[in-house]
This record gives C-alpha cells, sequence and structure tokens, in this order.
C-alpha cells in the first residue's frame, strides 16, 4: 500500500493520538499487491429479506480506505492489503470483477443470486471505485437479484446508489457502523461519524429504494468481555430501527493494527464464542434479521471459547444465521462455559484480560 498520511480530507477527524499510533503500524507493512487480482473471493449462503440465497462475496483490491490511510479504526489491517499508490485504474478493477466471475463459473453450477462486493474500505467512495467502474459492475450484475455494497456514511448518495437500483438490482448498503454507542466508536474504534450519520444515510438509502445493512463489531479495543456484550445487545436493537439485517462481527486480531500491538502485549483478548451465542439468543425477537461471522473462529488471534468446542458453538451460530432457531444453542455445551461466566462477572477494565 502507499505511505499513509494524515493529509487527505480526514484530517483532524478521530482521535490524534490515535491516529499518529496506526500511521506508525501501518508504515511497517511492506506488501504489494497485483492490481488486477481481488483481494479475495468465495461462495457461501446469506440470510436475505427474501430467504436464504447463494452469495458470491468479492473483495475487490483497491488503493485502500481512505480514512485507514489517515491513521483510521484500531481494528482493522485491510488497508495493508491495498495496492501501492492509492487507486486503481478501471481496467484494473474490471479484470478482478472477470476473475470473481471465472471463480464462480469453476464452483457453482447456477449464477449466485446475491452480491455482496467490498473495497476493505468504501465501494461508494469513488476515490476507491471510479463512477465509471461503479456503473460497469452494476450492469455486470444486473441479471441477479440483490448486491450488497460496503460504504461509510460518508459517501451514500442517491446518484451513487442508483446505479444499482436503476438496473433492478434490490440493493443493500453495508456501513460499518461498530456500535449504537458514539463514545465507543469515537475512543475505542476511532472513527469519526456519529450514530446520527448513520440514520441520515439510511434515510438517503430508504429515499431510492435500498436498504440498509449495519456492520457491528464485538469487543473493540479497551473493552472488558460484560461492556462488550452490553454494548452489543444495545447497539443491535438500536440499529433494527433503521437496518433490515444486523451482522455481529467479533473482533478478530489483524496485522498491522493497534488492537494487534495490544494483544502481544497482553492487553486484548478476542471475544469468547459463548458472547456471541448469549447476544443471539437475547436479540433473537429484534425487528432485523440479526446473524455473525465470527472470522479466525477458533485460533488464538480470533474469536473463541477453549478449544475443545470451538467448532460445535460456531456451527450452532452458522446454523443460526440461516434458520434463525434459537435451540440450536441449546445443543452445545462444554465445561469451559464457566470460565467465560466468571471472566464475564470479574473482568475489569482495570486487568483485562482475565484469562485467554
Amino acid at each position: 500500500m502507499s505511505k499513509p498520511s494524515p493529509e487527505v480530507y480526514e484530517q483532524g477527524r478521530g482521535m490524534d493520538a490515535h491516529n499518529s499510533v496506526m500511521r506508525e503500524i501501518r508504515s511497517r507493512n511492506d506488501r504489494t499487491y497485483d492490481p488486477r487480482e481481488p483481494t479475495r473471493v468465495w461462495l457461501d449462503e446469506d440470510n436475505t429479506p427474501a430467504g436464504v440465497r447463494e452469495s458470491l462475496t468479492i473483495i475487490l483490491n483497491t488503493g485502500g480506505c481512505r480514512w485507514a490511510r489517515a491513521g483510521g479504526c484500531t481494528m482493522c489491517g485491510y488497508v495493508a492489503e491495498s495496492v501501492e499508490g492509492g487507486t486503481v485504474a478501471h481496467d484494473a478493477l474490471m479484470a478482478q470483477i472477470e476473475t470473481c466471475l471465472e471463480h464462480e463459473r469453476e464452483n457453482s453450477e447456477e449464477p449466485a443470486p446475491l452480491i455482496k462486493i467490498y473495497t476493505s474500505g468504501s465501494f461508494l467512495d469513488e476515490r476507491e471505485v471510479p463512477a465509471e467502474t461503479r456503473g460497469a459492475i452494476a450492469e455486470t450484475f444486473a441479471d441477479r437479484e440483490r448486491i450488497v455494497v460496503e460504504s461509510l456514511p460518508d459517501f451514500v448518495e442517491r446518484d451513487r446508489i442508483r446505479d444499482f437500483t436503476d438496473v433492478g438490482l434490490q440493493t443493500d448498503v453495508a456501513v460499518g457502523l461498530e456500535t449504537a454507542t458514539d463514545r465507543v466508536r469515537h475512543d475505542c474504534v476511532n472513527k469519526y461519524f456519529d450514530f446520527a450519520d448513520f440514520v441520515d444515510a439510511s434515510d438517503v438509502a430508504e429515499e431510492v429504494g435500498a436498504g440498509i445493512k449495519a456492520y457491528l463489531l464485538l469487543k473493540p479495543a479497551f473493552l472488558t468481555e460484560w461492556e462488550a456484550i452490553a454494548d452489543m445487545k444495545s447497539s443491535i436493537r438500536r440499529c433494527a430501527e433503521y437496518a433490515h439485517t444486523v451482522s455481529m462481527n467479533p473482533c478478530n486480531v489483524q496485522r498491522h493494527t493497534m488492537v494487534e500491538e495490544l494483544y502481544f502485549d497482553d492487553g486484548y483478548r478476542p471475544p469468547w464464542l459463548w458472547s456471541v451465542a448469549e447476544i443471539l439468543k437475547h436479540t433473537a425477537d429484534a425487528p432485523a434479521i440479526v446473524v455473525s461471522d465470527p472470522v479466525g473462529h477458533g485460533s488464538d488471534r480470533g474469536p473463541h471459547n477453549c478449544g475443545e468446542c470451538d467448532d460445535r458453538v460456531q456451527k450452532a451460530i452458522k446454523d443460526f444465521d440461516l434458520r434463525q432457531d434459537l435451540t440450536v444453542f441449546e445443543q452445545v455445551a462444554c465445561e469451559c462455559e464457566y470460565t467465560w461466566e466468571t471472566v464475564v462477572e470479574r473482568e475489569t477494565s482495570y486487568n483485562q484480560p482475565l484469562a485467554r
């Protein structure tokens, strides 16, 4: 990626101390990436307002999230995988799309009705994805049922969404809100916008016939397990007023981040999978689809329990995502649940984490 710099429109946003530390951490990265190759692509199943659909998920390799290049979020290392130079040409981005379509043709008999496109930044930011490319991608997938594109609230504009709705695609804008609590978002995550900005973005999307998918972060830096659980329960219910789907993402330890620095100094432990189950059980009645996808589950750097029950609990979470049936959690148990209960009860911000 090109060298992080505060000399962009984000200067003066977020916490200066966080941004300074994050720029220094990110500057240690010396990897380079091919602008004609996507970061990742995979096929899966997702729960949508129209039911469970096969999905093609695409992570485009762009010049990187502009907020991350200014310093950015304490837990996000995706900008370290972005292309050197800050921008990627239209032809290169469309070559990435073709690579993803080839992957789909090789691994699925039918085109996936659901397309999810991420840039590890903001797809609707025209510095990351030019208007020409956005329009071409809309035309490429015009025969599909639904598309999800990720963006910070700043870039949620009517004309940019209409590129997709005008070709007949059911369109969702996925916003990385992380939490409905402004203080946690500002101080722990280092995101500069407020919950009110998320609400405004949802209003814009609704005006042009698009929906909102809210992404939340379970256990950012500096929160205890109990604080993280309480914040998620509250955040999911607040987001459900504006989003048809709320996706809770348990934090994992990514490279070139402040969370990784804390992790190596024994100052951070990813959330327990029991916490994910606890939150899902208590928010299943929210007026939205509530799902979770614990990336890196079972590893030290990802959400985990004791190691013995991680796969079973992860399977129950995935099953719940698709069927929204709480009985799946009655079928998993482990002695480490008592350890988790003790952590939730006794862990404090002054001695976290209480157990690894």
